[in-house]
């Protein structure tokens, strides 16, 4: 194979682990959007954890914003740790490493919508 071809194939297995990781995070507590407003709207708490210019451009309405960089020193704000939260930022990557830490610290109704547009 020459080095076109390898390139290709590299490329192509990054594409393929990129698709399946999302795949996953969905899997472990990924929501779409009806089922993101039907829980804010049962008073899960709404998360945006993009920079708060991003939050100030466009947010969700009830939305708070923690942004993922201080979310770890705000987790107090979020309620108990039983309570259901839903996770958005831009693209779905921020959401989906918040959803692990919050996860990892103990929270345990946490679901990620992802990106905003899929509200």
């Amino acid at each position: 194979m020459n080095g076109i071809g390898w390139t290709l194939l590299v490329g192509l297995a990054l594409v393929g682990l990129f698709v399946l990781s999302r795949g996953a995070s969905g899997a472990s507590g990924g929501i779409d959007g009806e089922a993101a407003r039907k829980l804010t709207n049962e008073g899960a708490r709404l998360v945006d954890v993009r920079t708060p210019s991003e939050f100030g451009e466009r947010h969700l309405p009830g939305a708070v914003n923690v942004p993922l960089q201080v979310l770890e020193q705000r987790l107090g704000e979020l309620g108990p740790k039983d309570g259901p939260i839903v996770l958005y930022c831009r693209s779905g990557n921020r959401s989906a490493h918040a959803a692990s830490l919050l996860r990892s610290a103990g929270f345990t109704a946490v679901h990620d919508l992802g990106a905003i547009d899929r509200w």
